[in-house]
């Protein structure tokens, strides 16, 4: 078969250049052999915030956003959140294949039991301000268990690196509830290893004085989907973050930190907190149709609405959507989910959101989820952040493993001053000029 090539002629010039296209893709380094002069570096491409520049190859998550597809490892994700658990789906997302029994059993004892932490972790909760952010809160402590486990600097030894994995998924819903905890002044809940991944986290979130947590099954089974619909989405923002600190080849500690600091950001993890509050905005059902023509004047913005690499419907919001009628069954209805409601309908039925494609995202609905489970906001960036654990870790380890990457160093187009001196510099020269001639 002839392999496929982009013909590129450089009107500069009138040169003509063969450039191989692989996987879709044409590389970027071979626009250095175009330039004008026959020396230099050749062309660049010029790609702020990476609106069409891969910049790794992958096996892990496939995104269609025309067609409205996500797939993990090849599978629909609209079926794992139907038949999986959280857990299974870390285990494919890292190993790519989903554990059999024997796989699953030894997968999910091993992560059970990796769920404590150290003791000194809680003095270095406990001293953050008690209004610190849960999140702020998530970053540094993650972050400091590079400190505890500095065989996680191994990375190129398998062993080593899967006990890390297990260690982050497992300890990063401890770190989570404890942070929430210390904001409220509440003593911290051990983790308790008779319940799963999702029912633990509540656990350790809501248990009191009762001797034994027993979490209600529907809030269990929410969460754990919410979690799967996070596991991981392609190269977005943080996982971006992830695999660049990899290409140091940092700790996947520190690594992780860093991801989650960029999930920290209210143009990634905080989206959802935005629907919460645009929903109380609204405040009733019948204030939906202004707000709407408000977001058509451009006065106002339009929260969980459109996504970057979704053109039409986000697969998981219609999951989630599901999922909200679920929860709010158990913890009564809310009016938020009214408001919700009437906000898509008008939206979908308007024209200028058809035209702009502008449909309801996976934040639409999971803050109200959240809410009704009795999160704080200010946690939601921090369920994400679990959520999506497994995938900068299956994300981290992929790059590490690939022979063609390197460490991330992005090129610039410079353009600031060309060469100046300063004046004492420049009247020297000037000098030096007077006295040769």
């Amino acid at each position: 078969m002839a392999e496929e090539t982009l013909t590129i002629t450089d009107n500069r010039t009138g040169r003509r250049y063969d450039v191989p296209i692989r996987n879709g893709a044409i590389a970027a380094t071979d626009l250095q052999k175009i330039t004008s002069n026959g020396s230099g570096s050749g062309l660049l491409s010029y790609d702020p915030a990476f609106l069409n520049t891969a910049s790794c190859r992958s096996a892990i998550t496939f995104i269609d956003g025309e067609r409205s597809i996500l797939r993990y490892r090849g599978y629909p994700v609209e079926e794992l959140a139907e038949r999986s658990s959280f857990l299974e789906v870390a285990y494919l997302l890292i190993h790519g294949e989903l554990p059999d029994p024997t796989q699953h059993g030894q997968w999910v004892d091993a992560i059970t039991h990796h769920t404590l932490l150290h003791e000194n972790i809680k003095k270095l909760i406990d001293g953050f301000h008690h209004d610190a952010h849960p999140m702020g809160i998530l970053v540094g402590t993650v972050g400091a268990l590079s400190t505890f486990y500095p065989d996680a600097k191994d990375i190129f030894n398998e062993a080593s690196r899967r006990l890390q994995i297990l260690r982050l998924i497992a300890k990063m819903p401890t770190l989570a509830a404890f942070a929430a905890r210390h904001a409220v002044g509440m003593p911290y809940a051990y983790p308790d290893n008779d319940l799963s991944y999702a029912g633990n986290f509540l656990n350790m979130m809501w248990k009191a004085t009762e001797l034994k947590y027993e979490p209600n099954p529907v809030l269990e089974r929410a969460l754990d989907i919410l979690l799967i619909l996070h596991a991981d989405h392609e190269q977005n923002c943080s996982t971006n973050v992830m695999r660049a600190v990899g290409s140091a080849h940092a700790d996947p500690f520190s690594a992780t930190a860093a991801a989650a600091a960029a999930l920290y950001g209210p143009l990634h993890g905080g989206a959802n907190e935005q629907v919460l509050r645009m929903l109380k905005e609204i405040g009733s059902v019948s204030r939906v149709s202004e707000y709407v023509k408000r977001v058509r004047s451009g006065e106002l913005r339009l929260m969980g609405f459109g996504h970057r690499v979704y053109k039409n419907y986000d697969p998981r919001a219609q999951i989630i959507k599901k999922v909200a009628d679920d929860v709010l069954a158990v913890t009564g209805r809310s009016p938020l989910l009214d408001i919700a409601l009437e906000l898509e309908r008008v939206a979908l039925a308007d024209d200028y959101f058809i035209k702009h494609r502008l449909y309801p995202n996976v934040d639409f609905y999971s803050g109200i989820i959240y809410s009704a489970i009795g999160f704080p906001v200010e946690m939601f960036p921090v369920l994400f952040a679990i959520g999506r654990t497994p995938g900068w870790l299956a994300q981290w380890q992929e790059g590490l493993l690939d022979p063609e990457q390197k460490i991330a160093r992005p090129r610039q187009v410079y353009t600031g001053s060309p060469e100046r001196h300063l004046p004492g510099i420049r009247a020297a020269k000037a000098e030096a000029g007077t006295s040769a001639s």
